[in-house]
């Protein structure tokens, strides 16, 4: 390791003292976006960590140059995430997102709409999830005891996580530490949740990276300061294991040695070969080690462990086709070309970042953000971007149907202070499908966009309002002023991201290597809602699902029916499959209630491969919400007598339980019965 580290260093110090020196698809019709007025209530203002004082007192210095770079804390003004989940059983969706130290972390409970204005209030304190002390980063939710509520987890900056269990009435308690799930002081960034075992129980993967307090890890060492990824396991009432070395998610292929970790800001588990089991991705990032082909090392992959279906993981990295090398950070899935397979999104590092950086060696496309096609067999092709030719810089990533047209868009945000300049390329990027074939435009929104004078770090998408139309949640770690230039970066690629590709420069050159600060400070960081105004005559669907283990003979699933995977295929048009995830974007989360859409169909056939391989058919309506049980009556393994006989004696049980109405019990049982037939 002696001499990739030698010239890991170099390379590394070069690039820093150089800084600062010196379509066949156009745009498509417009996704609107509408951000929510000051009278909705959301006040949120992020607190900046611990960090943020010593980045100021190092840059007050008469001179700031490498050294003082290595000794920036890395994301010092924090690194928040935001979740939209029901946490009070009223029907509506609410938001949380975390803060800094001493701040408290806000949980704004929807109120509805009151005065044409979607309203929200603040209930962190009353619910018992401020999480004061801690210094909080990324979020993840799931019904961890499959009580019919939805409990959270929220992660910590050098510090443990926090667990805080849903007692209803909208009332959290924090039993980290009788949970075995605090993990201890490790620098965590995102977690998700899945059953990775088969016992219908929630299990909480975590993804890790470094010491945040210098910056070694980030720029001159590979591997020795990194901090593994944990995996613990739901024992049951909420007492959870940390298997994480006998799972095998510590054992990684492609790295110079046995043991290694890597810097991981994304983790999901998904259910990527559609056997009935989670899988996991990791979002690596390479940071600013070169890469092997440019004389340094290779970490930062997007990486792929199979499950074995009994909660064991073997890295299939290298023959997925996914040991692409990048400064990977967010993670979004879906059927992004509609042949059946489910494809990843994930964030990077994007093409304008390291040319302000001269001498640096890149070649376009090198750390683009980009989608992975998924094949048969959990493999992956790269199909690069296309006639975008080049992408932005982004943190968070989510892929609604912006336009309900029926296929998968790409909306994706997110900034970098690095501490030398702040990189502000993506102002709010959207990425249009076009007609489903897995190629994106540019949406014609983005001229407009919000988000160029934003950090964005986590990102979330949701229906807020109920309107059928899938809004868009993001959080910053700090703003800037707008007194405060944006210049742009010195590569012009021929890519319709060029004209906003702009940075904000926090020092100047003052000699070799040396720069002094320009005074600039930040704004606090602010929470934005998004509403979906789009205009269009396209219609949805919208769902969310019921796992039964423990409710029903033959129910698998837990309660949330996280991990299940969803296609929906409207009348007269293509399938649309995503996975039901919780957590994948960086620190965040989206809703757990999905939104379809059917161009102008009416109606659409929805299959739900639940955890555990039960497979259900619904013929739907447009509107909804439709709540979709798992019911252990797979038409696949059913003759019609027996298939009938099972779905009407599981629906009239979740009925008996309360789970669901009398009217909603024959509306599903006709709803089956229609896709049933329509199969036959």
């Amino acid at each position: 390791m002696c001499e990739p580290r030698k010239r890991v260093r170099q390379s590394a110090c070069a690039a820093v003292m150089l800084v600062l020196q010196a379509g066949l698809f156009g745009p498509v019709a417009a996704v609107e976006l509408e951000p929510l007025p000051a009278e909705a209530g959301i006040d949120f203002a992020r607190a900046p960590s611990a960090g943020a004082a010593v980045f100021l007192e190092l840059a007050r210095q008469p001179v700031f140059d490498f050294e003082d770079v290595l000794a920036t804390p890395f994301k010092a003004f924090g690194a928040p995430g935001v979740a939209v989940l029901d946490y009070d059983g009223d029907g509506d969706l609410d938001i949380y997102v975390t803060n800094g130290p001493d701040a408290g972390n806000a949980l704004y409970s929807n109120e509805g709409v009151r005065d044409g204005v979607l309203r929200f209030v603040d209930r962190a304190r009353e619910a018992g999830v401020l999480a004061m002390a801690q210094d909080s980063t990324g979020v993840c939710f799931g019904d961890t005891d499959n009580d019919g509520d939805e409990d959270l987890y929220v992660l910590g900056r050098q510090e443990p996580n926090r667990f805080f269990v849903n007692q209803g009435e909208g009332r959290f308690e924090d039993i980290t530490a009788d949970s075995g799930a605090g993990g201890g002081a490790r620098t965590s960034s995102s977690c998700a949740m899945g059953d990775v075992n088969g016992d219908g129980l929630l299990d909480i993967l975590v993804a890790n990276s470094f010491d945040w307090t210098r910056q070694e890890a980030v720029f001159i060492e590979p591997f020795a300061l990194n901090q593994h990824n944990q995996l613990f396991l739901n024992q049951g009432n909420n007492r959870f294991l940390d298997v994480s070395a006998a799972s095998g998610i510590e054992r990684l292929a492609g790295l110079p040695g046995e043991g290694l970790a890597t810097i991981t800001w994304s983790v999901a588990l998904v259910d990527l070969d559609l056997d009935g089991d989670p899988d996991i991705v990791f979002a690596d990032d390479n940071a600013a080690v070169p890469a092997a082909r440019y004389g340094g090392v290779d970490r930062g992959f997007l990486r792929i462990l199979e499950n074995d279906g009994s909660g064991h993981f073997t890295d299939r990295t290298l023959e997925a086709g996914t040991q692409r090398f990048g400064d990977y950070m967010g993670l979004a899935f879906g059927d992004f070309d509609c042949n059946g397979g489910l494809d990843i999104f994930a964030t990077n590092l994007g093409d304008y970042f390291i040319s302000n950086m001269p001498g640096q060696p890149y070649t376009l496309g090198d750390m683009s953000s980009r989608w992975f096609l998924g094949q048969e067999g959990l493999r992956f092709t790269d199909p690069g971007v296309g006639d975008l030719v080049a992408t932005p810089f982004a943190w968070g990533v989510s892929v609604p149907d912006l336009d309900n047209d029926g296929d998968l868009d790409i909306a994706f945000y997110g900034g970098m202070d690095v501490p030398l300049f702040v990189e502000a390329s993506n102002a709010g990027a959207i990425l249009e499908n076009i007609d489903c074939s897995g190629r994106f435009a540019v949406d014609e929104s983005y001229a407009r966009a919000r988000q160029a004078r934003r950090n964005v770090q986590g990102m979330a998408s949701a229906d807020l309002d109920g309107d059928g139309r899938t809004d868009i949640i993001s959080v910053s770690n700090f703003d800037m002023p707008e007194a405060v230039p944006l210049l742009p970066f010195p590569a012009r690629w021929g890519s319709p991201f060029d004209e906003r590709a702009l940075f904000m420069p926090t020092f100047s050159p003052i000699g070799p290597g040396e720069f002094t600060w320009n005074g600039y400070l930040p704004l606090p960081g602010t929470l934005m809602v998004e509403m979906n105004r789009t205009q269009n005559d396209n219609r949805s669907v919208t769902l969310s699902l019921l796992g039964t283990a423990g409710l029903l003979k033959g129910g698998r699933s837990n309660r949330d029916g996280i991990g299940a995977v969803i296609t929906v295929t409207p009348e007269n048009g293509r399938p649309q499959r995503r996975p039901l995830a919780a957590g994948g974007g960086y620190a965040s989360q989206d809703a757990r209630v999905l939104v379809f859409g059917l161009g102008e169909e009416k109606h659409a056939r929805a299959e739900v491969l639940w955890p555990g391989g039960t497979r259900n058919v619904f013929r739907l309506k447009a509107g909804g919400p439709w709540l979709l049980p798992e019911l252990p009556c797979d038409d696949r393994k059913l003759d019609a007598r027996q298939w009938k006989s099972c779905t009407a004696h599981a629906l009239r049980h979740l009925h008996r339980r309360g789970l669901i109405g009398h009217r909603q019990m024959h509306a599903l049982r006709h709803a089956a019965w229609k896709a049933y037939s329509a199969k036959r």
